[in-house]
Parts: C-alpha cells; sequence; structure tokens
C-alpha cells in the first residue's frame, strides 16, 4: 500500500491532536497518585464510558473478529458476545460497590475486605502477577496485530513497528496520567469508529463482493448464521455458543470483561464522580461495546473471505510480509488497500489511535499495580507522593519494552485469546460472590489463582508435548477442578476478621443474605439496594443490547421481519430501563 502526502498529514495530525492532552494535564498529572492513577475521582459518566469502550477497541479486536468469522462463521463471536452477561452485571450488581469503596486500585480492595497476612500476600502476588505477567501478555497481543498492520500497510518489519509505536505511548502514558488517557480516548474512538464505517463501505464497493445483497448472496448462509449449527455440528455449536453462554461468562477472568467488575474497568469506576457517572458510564461501554461495534468489523471480515478466500491469497496479495505473520487474523489489514487516499490515512490513524488508547491504559493500569500495590505497600512506604509519580512513570516505560518484547512470542490474535482465558478460568464465580457471601476469605483468591494458573499451565505443556486436548475441555476441566478447590479452602480455612467485616459491610453496603450474619451481629441495618431491582435491570439490559445488536444484523441479512421484532424488544426494554435506572445508585454526591 502507499499513503501520499494527505495521508500522511492525517496521520501528523491525529497525533499531534492526540498529544495535546498529555500537555495540558501533565502538571495535575503529577501532583499525586490519585490524580495520576484515577483522575481525581472525577471524571463525569460519559468519558468513563467512551474511555471504556475505546480502551476495548484495539488494533487487535478487528482482527480477531476476522479470524473468527473466517475460522467458524459470525456465530463465532458468541465466544465474546456471550460477556455481555458479564458486563452487565457489572452495571447493575457491582458499579456503585466498587465506587463506594473508595480504593485507589482494585488491588486495594484485598486488603480492604479481607484480614491477615494472607489478604496482603494475595494484593502483593496479583500486583505482579496481574500488572507485569498478565498485563504484557496482553499489551503483546495488542503489539502483535500492530506489527500485522505496520507490515502489510507500511511495509515495516516487526521490530520498527514497536520501536515506534512504544516511544509514542511511553512518552504519552508516562506524562499525562488518567486524565489524559481519558480525554485522549474520547478524541481517539471518534476517529477509529470513523475509520471503521469507511473501511466496511469500501469494502462492499469491491467487484468481487457486488455491495451489501452481492455479499449476502455470494457468501454460504451457514458462515452467515448468528447462531452455530446444533443439528449437523455439535462439537463446534458446543465450544462457539454452549459453553460460553452457560459456563464462560460467569467463570473466567477476561480483562474487560471480568465477573464482577475488575482491571482496567474498574479503574474508571474508581475514577467516576459518583455512584451515578459509574454505573451509568459502564452501562454505556456495554451499549457501545456489543451493539455499535461488532457489524463493520463483520462486514470486512465477510468480504475478505471473498477476495482472500484462502491464506495464500493474502500472501500472494502481499508477497513482502513476514510469512510467519500470515494467519486468518491479517484478512483485515489486508482489506485496508481498497481505501483511497484520505481515507487510508484515516484509518492509519483511526488504528495507531485503538491502539495507543489500549495499550495507554494498561501502562496506566499495570503501573498503578506496580507501584501503588506493591512498591508502596511492600517496598518503599512513605515517601512522597512526586516520588510515586516519579517511579510509575519510570515503571510505564519498563512495561512496554517487556511487553515488546513478549510480542515476539505470539502466533495469531485468537491464539492469545485463547491463552488469556484458560489462566483465568475458575476464578470468575469467587469475584462475584467475594462481595455478597462474607465467608470468602483471602486463602479463597490465592488457591482459585494457584490452582487455575497451574491446571492451565499443565494443559499448555501437554499440547506441547503432543497430548491432544481441545480448548473447551481443557476449559471446563480448569473451571470445574479449580472452583472444587477454592471452594474446599474456603469452608476449611479460618474467615476473616469480624470487624474487618464489619467496617467492609458499612463501607460498601452490599445487598442480600450473604452478609445477614454480621448484620445480626453487629446491629448494623440492612443495604438499600435491591438485589431483585438489580437481576431485573440485568435481564433488562441484557436484551436491549443483544436487541440492538441482532436487529442491527438482521437488517443487515435482508430479514426485515426478525428486524422489526429485535427493534421492538430493543424499544421496550430500552423504555423500562429508563425507568428503573435512578434506583441503581442512592446518592448523587462526590465522594
Amino acid at each position: 500500500m502507499q499513503l501520499v502526502t494527505l495521508d500522511w498529514v492525517i496521520v501528523a495530525l491525529s497525533i499531534l491532536i492526540s498529544f495535546l492532552p498529555a500537555l495540558l494535564f501533565y502538571k495535575r498529572a503529577g501532583s499525586s497518585t490519585t490524580e495520576f492513577f484515577t483522575s481525581g475521582r472525577a471524571a463525569p459518566w460519559w468519558l468513563v464510558g467512551i474511555s471504556m469502550v475505546a480502551t476495548t477497541f484495539s488494533t487487535d479486536t478487528p482482527n480477531l473478529v476476522t479470524n473468527m468469522v473466517r475460522e467458524r462463521g459470525v456465530a463465532d463471536n458468541w465466544l465474546w458476545w456471550s460477556f455481555l452477561l458479564t458486563g452487565m452485571m457489572t452495571v447493575f450488581f457491582f458499579a456503585r460497590l466498587w465506587r463506594r469503596s473508595n480504593v485507589l486500585t482494585d488491588l486495594e480492595f484485598y486488603e480492604l475486605r479481607y484480614s491477615g497476612k494472607a489478604a496482603t500476600l494475595v494484593r502483593g502476588f496479583r500486583a505482579v502477577y496481574l500488572g507485569l505477567f498478565f498485563n504484557c501478555v496482553i499489551m503483546a497481543t495488542v503489539n502483535l496485530a500492530a506489527a500485522k498492520i505496520g507490515n502489510i500497510v507500511l511495509g515495516w518489519p516487526m521490530w520498527q513497528t514497536l520501536a515506534v509505536c512504544a516511544v509514542m505511548t511511553i512518552f504519552f502514558a508516562s506524562v499525562s496520567g488518567l486524565w489524559g488517557v481519558l480525554v485522549t480516548d474520547s478524541i481517539q474512538f471518534t476517529i477509529t469508529m470513523s475509520s471503521t464505517f469507511a473501511v466496511a463501505y469500501f469494502a462492499l464497493q469491491q467487484p468481487e463482493v457486488g455491495g451489501l445483497a452481492g455479499l449476502m448472496a455470494k457468501v454460504p448462509a451457514s458462515r452467515l448464521n448468528l447462531l452455530p449449527d446444533f443439528s449437523n455440528n455439535w462439537n463446534v455449536a458446543m465450544s462457539v455458543m454452549i459453553i460460553p453462554i452457560t459456563i464462560q461468562w460467569w467463570s473466567v477472568w477476561y480483562p474487560g470483561a471480568e465477573p464482577g467488575g475488575g482491571s482496567y474497568i474498574a479503574q474508571r469506576m474508581l475514577a467516576s464522580r459518583t455512584e451515578k457517572d459509574a454505573v451509568t458510564g459502564t452501562l454505556l461501554f456495554n451499549v457501545m461495546h456489543y451493539a455499535l461495534r461488532p457489524w463493520p468489523w463483520i462486514i470486512v471480515a465477510l468480504a475478505s473471505t471473498l477476495i482472500y478466500p484462502e491464506l495464500s491469497d493474502i500472501a500472494k496479495a502481499y508477497p513482502y510480509v513476514d510469512p510467519k505473520l500470515i494467519g486468518h487474523d491479517m484478512a483485515y489489514p489486508a482489506m485496508l488497500r481498497f481505501l483511497p487516499a484520505g481515507f487510508l490515512g484515516a484509518m492509519v490513524a483511526g488504528l495507531l489511535a485503538a491502539y495507543r488508547s489500549t495499550i495507554e491504559t494498561h501502562l496506566n493500569w499495570g503501573t498503578s499495580y506496580l507501584v501503588h500495590d506493591f512498591y508502596r505497600r511492600f517496598l518503599r512506604p512513605g515517601e512522597t507522593e512526586k516520588h510515586y509519580v516519579l517511579v510509575g512513570r519510570l515503571t510505564t516505560a519498563g512495561l512496554m519494552v517487556v511487553a515488546a518484547v513478549l510480542t515476539f512470542a505470539l502466533d495469531t490474535a485468537r491464539e492469545s485469546f485463547e491463552l488469556i482465558l484458560s489462566i483465568g478460568a475458575g476464578t470468575g464465580l469467587l469475584y462475584i460472590l467475594r462481595w455478597f457471601w462474607w465467608r470468602i476469605n483471602a486463602w479463597s483468591e490465592v488457591s482459585a489463582m494457584v490452582s487455575s494458573f497451574l491446571i492451565a499451565l499443565g494443559f499448555f505443556i501437554a499440547r506441547k508435548a503432543g497430548v491432544n486436548v481441545s480448548t473447551e475441555a481443557s476449559l471446563v476441566v480448569t473451571i470445574v477442578a479449580t472452583t472444587v478447590v477454592w471452594v474446599t479452602v474456603t469452608f476449611l480455612s479460618t474467615p476473616t476478621d469480624p470487624a474487618r467485616l464489619r467496617t467492609f459491610y458499612e463501607l460498601v453496603r452490599p445487598a442480600g443474605p450473604g452478609w445477614r450474619a454480621i448484620r445480626d451481629e453487629s446491629g448494623l441495618p440492612a443495604s438499600a439496594d435491591s438485589l431483585t431491582q438489580s437481576l431485573l435491570g440485568w435481564m433488562l439490559g441484557c436484551t436491549f443490547v443483544y436487541s440492538a445488536l441482532f436487529g442491527t444484523g438482521s437488517f443487515l441479512y435482508g430479514r426485515t421481519g426478525a428486524g422489526m421484532a429485535w427493534l421492538a424488544a430493543f424499544v421496550v426494554t430500552g423504555s423500562m430501563l429508563w425507568r428503573i435506572m435512578p434506583g441503581m445508585w442512592q446518592s448523587n454526591q462526590t465522594s
């Protein structure tokens, strides 16, 4: 592909505009760790929601969706569509609880909720495990997608793309703090989404595709189906939909879709001005993430199956591309060659914006763990705020270097996705129940983390040794075994100190019968929250978003009757949500 002067001017302007917030918020970000990591707890709901959705839209996301559609069809997206159930649970059950906790990071939660050495251990361990190891795996996945795009669009080798991207992201993330990241996310998301729709439009204009009608006529119906084929291919249906919709969504820890909230989603909720901002911002994120973004990616992926039916067709069209990088996920950047001058520059700017949004968030999030939850807590307590901000900026640079090196060990977006899923399998139910059942303790968390990691590692080694174990079977075994371990440990280990439990309940005020023993013993009043209302909101929210997602798909497919039915469900559930939402928070005062 050849970028003309106009394209490069657009890319340069995009970079310049996105760097302005870093300069504007430099002084504010450097004043304290609260400003650097949680934007002073002053972010409005719309900025919180847009920042969440911008972070989850990275260079690897359209690549992953393309990978799925080309291998197993549109229905394969249930692997991540199922996580809407988790996201809506965060909206209606956990967003207000996180905001009430008033912690700086979600790992600080451990010493707020638990007591003793185990609480300290789990906080320190997860700070390094998630902030360094897990976080760098995620960033390496994003880097891999950026390297593939850079190789196709610009002809750059992997090291060159990583070097250029690292310089930009290290500078921005270390200078701006979370305020700069939030504001830049809103700018970058606008650029990225506009470019995404442009790619879908020009993909449909290609002669091999023949517009939307031609696409629907030429692509096999089996690839277009929104549901897997239960009658002829039960194994695929099991892995694509049944396991994700029944087990995976509540049992697997995955960044951006954690049961109970967590990672950078928790960071955004903690940065919100109020409970109302935390709840509505997280709802906005889920609507945009699952209902707005998927179809432009899916359209491009389907079109790519007509233009590049086989991987060899991609290799033939781009003979200069490193053969080791060729995979189904590379079909998305391969479709960018149909963009005319100006639009190609906008798309490159959009992909760069998407990349930076995700990486800068992960750098800020990972640094918050390593500095606030490990360095400050265990190595150098009592230092000045400026000292911790300086250490945070240096740590940011170190994380990016580690992630860049790790990138060379990965092959495809799907491989990385499945690796992350396997490592967090079996821990999800614990992260849900710890808010609503007093008996969960720190040893429950330790045993869940260790068992999940060791079992996943065992399956990984077995596959490398040539043992044929399916991803679905290993996932289910890991979930069951991990759950049995942590539940057993919970009942055998010593409960959390009653004084700590009372303090936690008074601060967070979780609803339900799980805290009745603590309330009765200490004479504390019941929570004003309603689990029944939360459950209703969760069901309505899921139906609302799925109606928008599948209604859009039905209209695109030309299935007007089904589209109208989904539209009716969308309107009805949206109206009901509008009525119950004010009951989802107790106070609109900044705390």
